[in-house]
């Protein structure tokens, strides 16, 4: 949820935002049906609970090619994903998934975004397919894509090595004096 949570920062504080930096994330709102798919995972976790939640999400966050799959470190990541997911609490992971579906669409307002912005994808994110973040690109005036091969969802869990290089390229990019200045 960081990814709406920077938008929102953005679009209203931008003398406060030298640079952006979205990860597997998308500008639009929710479709009805996609809303009506977080009430019904909602329900079932409240019935279920938090297991089925993790069942169905570590397949969906983390990218399924035989490269990425037998990735180092690959078992390490879903236990994380596991152990994060499973020390929720029910309400929690239900306010939050209420909390996406009913978020605004930041299309326009990111249109008027100033700062550079790194966008990343993952190559092989079921979540938020690269085709959000490629139209996010058009969107934001000063947005650069990066889609990473081998990763779903959660790359900077998945790509550690790549992801960090692209933000620390990114950082270096920018005037140091924008950077001082936001408070960053």
């Amino acid at each position: 949820m960081g990814g709406y949570v920077a938008q929102h920062v953005a679009a209203r504080h931008p003398d406060r935002v030298a640079a952006v930096i979205l990860v597997a994330t998308k500008l639009e709102a929710d479709s009805a049906e996609a809303r009506a798919g977080r009430t019904d995972l909602a329900a079932k976790v409240g019935r279920l609970g938090l297991g089925i939640l993790a069942d169905a999400m570590i397949p969906r966050l983390l990218a399924d090619s035989p490269e990425a799959r037998g990735a180092p470190g690959r078992a390490d990541v879903e236990s994380l994903l596991r152990r994060t997911i499973l020390g929720q609490r029910v309400a929690s992971v239900q306010s939050a998934l209420a909390a996406l579906g009913g978020r605004p669409d930041m299309t326009e307002p990111l249109r008027r975004l100033r700062p550079p912005a790194l966008l990343v994808a993952g190559a092989e994110d079921a979540i938020t397919a690269p085709e959000c973040l490629e139209r996010a690109e058009a969107i934001i005036p000063r947005a650069k894509l990066l889609i990473v091969p081998a990763a779903g969802h959660m790359v900077p869990l998945e790509q550690p090595e790549v992801f960090n290089a692209a933000v620390l390229d990114f950082l270096r990019e920018l005037p140091q004096g924008r950077l001082r200045a936001a408070g960053a």
